[in-house]
């Protein structure tokens, strides 16, 4: 696997998509932070870890939905393996004018966009959320 953000947003749209109540993922800090800011968000309900016989950890994300509609309408990956996309503070941009959220992966760790034009600090943007 090159890219475990994207396998881990992928797991989740799916997971959505077949009307699943949780997402099971490998274990990594990335993915916990994410899965962190995401539960803050109010697009899954919950994160847990849980570990196999063998020590190997998985990340459990809980999702959420409304009125048998899933919480999270779109999860995109916007800076890629390939092409990486770097922005500064003033320029982050934002998704559906507020309504959405914007993942950045920072010197002071993950960020969502409001946090990080607040602290003033830029970043690769990793994904976008609504």
């Amino acid at each position: 696997m090159t890219d475990p953000v994207s396998d881990f947003l992928t797991r989740l749209r799916n997971a959505y998509k077949a009307g699943l109540a949780e997402c099971v993922s490998p274990h990594s800090n990335l993915k916990e932070s994410l899965a962190a800011i995401l539960k803050s968000e109010g697009f899954v309900s919950g994160v847990s870890l849980s570990a196999d016989d063998r020590g190997h950890k998985t990340l459990v994300v809980k999702l959420k939905y409304v009125d048998n509609a899933p919480a999270v309408t779109n999860l995109s990956r916007v800076s890629t393996p390939g092409r990486r996309l770097y922005y500064s503070y003033t320029e982050i941009p934002r998704v559906l004018n507020g309504l959405g959220i914007s993942i950045l992966s920072t010197s002071k760790g993950l960020l969502k966009d409001q946090d990080a034009r607040r602290q003033k600090v830029g970043g690769e943007l990793l994904c976008k959320v609504w």
